[in-house]
């Protein structure tokens, strides 16, 4: 029997072609309309972003080779590489005299070697964090390689760590090094033998090693060239030689430069001449002597004294011209006085201040004269408050497990910098006015009790920096309240 489907299928089949005719001919028609400029391609939407880093495929020749014998070593990746700042990434142990030349293309890494390999010695490459993919920058990260030209493989390791003596931290920019002449000259004199970066925590590691004694030190190698030069610059040595074993216990070195001046915490704000200070554009204003104070909003700091910092060093300067009157009558203070440093540009007023107590200072106008020839315009007046005691927080902290007999001194650090330092004759440190902030601590171990931290001295003395031991937890000293702390070390 059949039925009428076929022929409703059919007319069902017209009118889908005469439908798509028809969405043919209006896209062509808007196309036409709108013309070549108004087409927007859409690249295809691509998946989420690629983190994973280069895959290592092969190795030609192969990872831990012994009997190498070549100058060329080729790695083979699963994607497109990129080597960035080879010279600065790669460290060759031994190192050698000159340095590898080091080549990507596409997917493989090429290096090689331009200096003569030495004989039945384990080589290591530490690519670091050279090598990474060409389209994201993911990095391959601590990359190394390692080949003998003997029979075997060295086996041998040293681990360690650097800390920063001044401060008990650590800098992960300082490399570790290995000699293997005793003479205290050779770390001047000569490239290393041996060299590992720290990692972020201070900590180096020296793998495939020779059974042999080595001199182990660790610097800040800003120029490339692996060797100490003077004082200003980080250094580290260890006290006595390393006489590798199959396990050798962990090396601390505590890594010293020259003492730098410590700055003041304090803001310098400046102070400015009633005569000018409604004309900051005056041409006057170039040839008056110019300074700064230690002042904050106007306002002294019971704890500490009133500093002037000149702008260039002071070439004449009569004390008897600088006066201190307090309250609005303008009574003169008594029992203080005026210190000039070293760089003839601070002036230091040393003074037992009172709480919320109005201040004058009264300069006159032949005060002082600097080294370009300006002098104050005229007699010039600097009023200002001090503190109130509620603008403090007393101060308690008790150390557990203090060893007395290493002269410790506590050290509060406020923004980076030492804002005060106290001696300990015993647990407990309190004091009835204290600065309220957020505090680092750190304990000094003063050996020749002159109360700042010394740095070492390398040639000629071998003499080790003072330690600076970080205390862990901070502290937050509250205004107008009873701060008390109580901290193990």
């Amino acid at each position: 029997m059949i039925t009428g489907k076929p022929c409703k299928f059919a007319a069902y089949m017209k009118t889908k072609i005469f439908i798509s005719y028809t969405a043919l001919i209006s896209l062509l028609l808007i196309s036409t309309i709108s013309g070549p400029g108004c087409a927007n391609i859409i690249p295809p939407q691509g998946g989420p972003r690629d983190t994973i880093p280069p895959v290592l495929l092969k190795s030609n020749p192969g990872d831990s080779s012994v009997n190498f014998s070549g100058n060329k070593i080729t790695f083979f990746f699963d994607e497109f590489v990129e080597v960035q700042n080879a010279q600065e990434n790669l460290l060759v142990s031994p190192l050698p005299k000159i340095t590898p030349f080091v080549d990507s293309k596409l997917k493989e890494v090429t290096v090689k070697l331009k200096d003569t390999l030495e004989p039945n010695t384990t080589y290591t490459l530490d690519f670091g964090n050279a090598i990474k993919d060409y389209t994201e920058g993911n990095v391959f990260k601590n990359f190394t390689y390692t080949f003998s030209t003997g029979k075997h493989i060295d086996s041998f390791e040293l681990r360690g760590n650097v800390v920063l003596a001044e401060t008990g931290k650590t800098d992960s920019t300082l490399i570790a090094i290995l000699h293997t002449n005793p003479d205290d000259s050779a770390v001047v004199k000569d490239k290393p033998k041996y060299i590992a970066r720290l990692d972020g925590k201070g900590n180096f590691y020296f793998k495939n090693l020779p059974e042999k004694t080595f001199y182990l030190y660790a610097l800040k190698d800003e120029g490339g060239t692996r060797r100490y030069f003077g004082e200003k610059q980080l250094f580290a040595f260890a006290d006595k030689p390393v006489s590798l074993q199959q396990k050798n216990e962990p090396v601390t070195l505590y890594a010293f430069a020259a003492r730098q001046e410590t700055q003041s915490t304090t803001t310098m704000l400046p102070s400015i001449s009633p005569g000018i200070r409604n004309k900051p554009g005056a041409a006057t204003a170039d040839k008056r002597l110019k300074y700064q104070t230690t002042l904050q909003n106007n306002q002294q700091d019971l704890l500490s004294q009133f500093e002037m910092i000149f702008e260039q060093p002071l070439k004449n300067l009569d004390s008897s011209g600088i006066r201190l009157y307090t309250d609005t009558t303008y009574q003169p203070a008594t029992d203080y006085k005026f210190v000039k440093d070293s760089t003839n540009k601070k002036l230091t007023l040393i003074y037992e201040w009172k709480e919320n107590t109005l201040y004058h200072l009264i300069m006159d106008k032949d005060l002082a004269e600097d080294s370009a020839g300006k002098k104050l315009l005229k007699t010039d007046t600097l009023s200002f408050n001090t503190k109130k005691k509620a603008d403090y927080g007393a101060l308690k902290i008790r150390f557990r497990n203090l060893d007395i007999t290493r002269n410790p001194v506590l050290l509060f650090i406020l923004n980076q910098n030492i804002y005060k330092s106290f001696p300990m004759t015993g647990p407990d440190f309190t004091t009835s006015l204290f600065l309220p902030g957020e505090y680092e601590l750190r304990m000094l171990y003063d050996e020749n009790k002159n109360g700042v931290w010394d740095p070492g001295q390398f040639l000629g003395k071998r003499k080790q920096p003072e330690l600076v031991k970080p205390i862990e937890r901070k502290i937050t000293v509250k205004p107008n309240w009873q701060n008390e702390f109580d901290i193990a070390l």
